[in-house]
């Protein structure tokens, strides 16, 4: 591995470039301008031609995968964002009506109920989403929904088992002339076209109005950005586990396969691991019933049920046949901070891996720091590669251990009460030399830690630019029916005040995995796999393991001080069903 200063590369001259010719700088530019506008126009067709393709599959959970990193980012074309968004109401309206406690929900809920979330809901979005809410917009991705689900198979055996083709057009048409030239501009005119639709829907299909409206709610959430949702009680408990960092189950992380569900990952130490599952594993089926060609969303319901009951699962691992586990639900904890460990006990490197930020997360840092400083640690890396976010608390929490005064983040809402600089406040500091690395998948809380280590010089930023997520999501749970929501509240700022959406970090050292040189506006690290022995395969810990070396080293020094408590919290501690905030991604 070399690091290597901009200033010292062998950079090839413009004239080698193009063939021994010399080209003026403007037409070197328009050159290369040209060159990436054909690039993105292919990448846009390619795009095109592949939604098209699953679209008409019906496979809009595929859809929604190759879209959603350039729709998050605001890259995705205007007519692709159609389709989009079209398969993200697709998918949505499976997840909630392949959820058991969901559908038990809406049997028991009149419509008054289902007015009243909705009502709740528009409310919420006027007073606290980051953008003025467009009350059109929300009425015509709510017909738009209810105009998908009745054609859905599911949603139609479960809600419309007696529609007819004639019925469902005659819905139409009755829906097209009660929105046509109506104009929608309050929270008051959207509540009344929800209710008129919900009773269309029903004298015409037999949907229960409270069915319709809880749709058109869902949607509305759905359509606002990129990370605001409704939640259904199922999804509002996993994010609450989410936070807590604990939840009852098996302990696997999972994705769809051709045949099942495919274990990416086995929290160590929960009942999967104890049973025998590994990564890579293939979980075929689920109570002696076959998963194959489920999605990931049916499947889990399957997988889900109280602490100490059992599930058995059929595990394929190639070669061998499927064979049959048993493996019981218990309270499954899930570490924050991993990989903790001396990667060159000799120069007193020491590294672990923040994998979310959660509740417990400063505290679990804070116990494998006391371990380390103990072992010699003299320098520290901290891998937030692949970390999505979580709390907002947790990361100017985890800041607060190593930076001792200063601006950690801001935020910044439309409405006031979401305006706040979030500082270093506590007594005592680890003042070890740091390394940070980051990735393209490092997000949200991941970002707003590394952004104040960086524009407070605390520590070197190694690896690739951040994901750019820079917004706040609120987490509602609403007073009807046990479900919530999930609101983008404000976004948020460095504490040099750059913004972080659609921009992200970029670290001091750019690490490639090619072994060429690279040019770049930070320092550039031309890094070849298991250089430096400290992780081998891993050149990104290789090229952090080298800067720690050459960290000036000190004493990992600690304050005696307890820590004192915090102005304000992002994630409002008080108990259900009042609201708490997130960062999450």
């Amino acid at each position: 591995m070399n690091v290597v200063q901009p200033s010292t590369l062998a950079q090839p001259s413009i004239g080698r470039l193009f063939g021994g010719r010399s080209l003026p700088v403007q037409l070197l530019a328009v050159w290369l301008l040209s060159a990436a506008a054909v690039a993105l126009g292919q990448a846009h067709d390619d795009l095109a031609s592949k939604t098209t393709l699953l679209a008409g599959e019906r496979r809009w959970a595929d859809v929604v995968s190759v879209c959603e990193l350039a729709a998050r980012k605001g890259t995705l074309a205007p007519e692709l964002q159609q389709r989009y968004d079209l398969a993200k109401i697709h998918c949505d309206l499976a997840k909630r009506h392949t959820e058991n406690a969901f559908r038990a929900q809406l049997t028991k809920l009149t419509e008054a109920d289902a007015r009243r979330v909705y009502s709740e809901v528009l409310a919420r979005i006027a007073s606290h989403h980051v953008e003025a809410p467009d009350f059109a917009k929300l009425i015509s991705r709510g017909s738009l929904a209810m105009d998908i689900a009745i054609d859905d198979p599911l949603f139609a055996s479960l809600h419309a088992p007696h529609a007819t083709p004639e019925r469902r057009m005659l819905y139409r048409e009755q829906v097209t002339q009660l929105l046509g030239g109506r104009t929608v501009a309050t929270q008051a005119d959207a509540e009344a076209l929800a209710a008129w639709i919900g009773r269309i829907a029903h004298s015409s299909l037999g949907i229960a109005p409270a069915v319709a409206l809880m749709e058109m709610t869902a949607a509305a959430m759905g359509g606002l950005d990129e990370y605001s949702a409704f939640l259904t009680t199922g999804q509002l408990d996993d994010l609450y586990a989410q936070i807590e960092g604990n939840f009852v189950g098996l302990g696997v992380e999972l994705k769809s396969a051709s045949d099942g569900l495919l274990v990416v990952h086995v929290i160590p130490g929960s009942p999967a691991e104890r049973a025998g599952i590994r990564a890579g594993d293939h979980l075929v089926g689920v109570g002696g019933r076959s998963i194959g060609g489920m999605t990931v969303d049916q499947a889990s319901q399957l997988l889900q049920g109280p602490a100490g009951s059992v599930v058995t699962l059929a595990v394929l691992r190639a070669p061998s046949p499927a064979r049959a586990m048993s493996v019981r639900r218990e309270h499954v904890e899930v570490p924050s901070v991993e990989d903790v460990r001396m990667v060159d006990p000799a120069a007193g490197v020491a590294h672990l891996k923040i994998s979310t930020f959660q509740k417990t997360t400063a505290a679990d840092l804070e116990a494998a720091l006391r371990r380390l400083d103990a072992a010699g640690m003299r320098s520290l890396i901290i891998d937030l590669r692949g970390n999505p976010g979580g709390l907002l608390s947790a990361a100017v929490d985890v800041a607060d251990l190593f930076l001792e005064r200063g601006l950690v983040v801001a935020t910044r809402g439309r409405s006031p009460e979401e305006d706040f600089n979030y500082t270093a406040s506590r007594p005592g500091t680890w003042r070890i030399p740091l390394v940070v690395v980051i990735d393209g998948d490092s997000a949200s809380s991941s970002e707003i830690f590394a952004g104040a280590i960086r524009d407070h010089a605390r520590g070197t930023i190694v690896g690739s630019k951040s994901y750019g997520k820079g917004s706040i999501q609120g987490i509602f749970p609403l007073d009807v029916a046990g479900v919530g929501m999930r609101l983008t509240t404000a976004k948020f700022y460095s504490p040099n005040g750059h913004p972080y959406s659609g921009v992200g970090v970029e670290p001091h050292l750019a690490v490639h995995s090619v072994a060429k040189p690279v040019d770049g506006v930070a320092l550039t690290v031309v890094a070849q796999a298991g250089v430096g022995g400290a992780a081998a395969g891993d050149p990104v810990v290789d090229a952090a393991v080298e800067v720690a070396r050459r960290s000036t080293a000190q004493p990992a020094i600690r304050n005696a001080a307890q820590p004192t408590g915090r102005g304000r919290d992002t994630v409002r501690p008080l108990p259900r069903p009042q609201p708490r905030a997130t960062a999450a991604r």
